[in-house]
């Protein structure tokens, strides 16, 4: 069996193994990644072995931290990182070189529309009906689009909302609401098949499928880094916020706004940002929480997002395409059904 993963930010692990008895044998670690002393690779692999192939990843962290000698030093990844190359490697999981992808930037649709189209997209890659996909949304109007949890009037301001023409919609995923002022986010969905992320915690699935956009960022000039659970940042301040959502058909859907440009004054009038959702962020202002792409590269929004597909493409080989015809249309129709419904915007009031 053999199981990859890729450290955000870090080098890329690699296990073989086998399975006897349903014990962990003859696993054998390897990757790009650096160590020391070079015994301490034989000490994983001992680590390893006879483990019960139904081991978490915790508890396969667990028995490496234990079983390194107490001098080594592990650069580029960790414990946990092996521990999930380990579980990639007894589960099916699969690599980004596994699948053809396609690029989506299509005109602007309404934010319905476009919530609509990320639950039938990624429910249709689950099925294996499209091919894993990496979608730029366009913007024609302005909408608050609040978390699948939250609830809408502790969330936004009303008032604030219609003095600057902000609608409020509802998405699947989970997460914090998300001021979407068109023309000043970047905001993108990835649909992926599960297997992709098979092996990986929640956790380690956000970092792991944002890491093409760091190093796009990173191409820009942009210290960016990620901070867990779900934020894209800098030194400068947050940039962006990830939400996901684990679909019935196998689908996953992954997608991230990040601020272009940002009126903190405006937010501030439609979001309800109060002092205990910025306690724990060690600053004094909701205003402060967030440094647009804007002031940090200089470019205009439509050169970063070419600038973040051309990454995309040169990592993992996609080609341009669009949403068909079809799917617009099964689109529109859960829009009338669910996203456009009082029952859903309203399913926390």
């Amino acid at each position: 069996m053999h199981g990859e993963y890729k450290v955000p930010g870090g080098k890329l692990v690699v296990v073989d193994l086998d399975v006897v008895d349903g014990a962990i044998r003859n696993p054998r670690v390897a990757g790009d990644f650096f160590l020391e002393p070079d015994e301490a690779l034989d000490d994983l692999n001992a680590a390893l072995d006879g483990l019960p192939a139904a081991s978490e990843a915790k508890q396969i962290a667990a028995a490496i931290t234990k079983g390194l000698r107490a001098d080594a030093v592990m650069l580029g990844f960790s414990p946990e990182a092996v521990a999930v190359a380990v579980r990639r490697a007894l589960t099916d999981a699969t690599t980004w070189a596994d699948y053809e992808w396609e690029i989506v930037h299509d005109p602007a649709v309404s934010p319905r529309l476009h919530l609509a189209l990320d639950e039938v997209l990624a429910t249709r890659v689950g099925e294996g009906r499209r091919k894993p996909t990496l979608r730029f949304w366009e913007w024609e109007e302005s909408a608050v689009v609040i978390g699948s949890f939250q609830s809408v009037r502790n969330e936004v301001d009303p008032d604030g909302a219609a003095k600057y023409g902000f609608d409020v919609v509802r998405r699947i995923s989970g997460g914090g609401a998300m001021m979407m002022e068109k023309g000043n986010v970047v905001t993108y969905s990835l649909y992926v098949p599960a297997e992709l992320v098979q092996g990986m915690s929640f956790a380690d699935s956000y970092a792991f499928l944002d890491d093409w956009v760091l190093q796009g960022l990173r191409a820009l000039g942009i210290e960016a880094t990620y901070q867990p659970l779900n934020d894209i940042a800098s030194p400068a301040g947050k940039i962006g916020g990830a939400a996901q959502k684990r679909l019935g058909s196998g689908g996953v859907l992954h997608h991230v706004t990040m601020a272009y440009d940002l009126d903190n004054e405006k937010m501030l009038e439609v979001l309800r940002i109060g002092r205990e959702k910025i306690s724990d962020k060690g600053i004094a202002s909701a205003a402060k929480r967030v440094d647009p792409l804007r002031s940090q590269t200089g470019l205009a929004r439509a050169e970063i997002i070419e600038r973040l597909k051309q990454t995309f493409a040169e990592l993992y080989g996609a080609t341009s395409g669009s949403v068909t015809a079809d799917e617009l249309a099964e689109a529109e129709a859960l829009v009338a059904s669910k996203f456009a419904t009082e029952e859903w915007l309203q399913r926390v009031p």
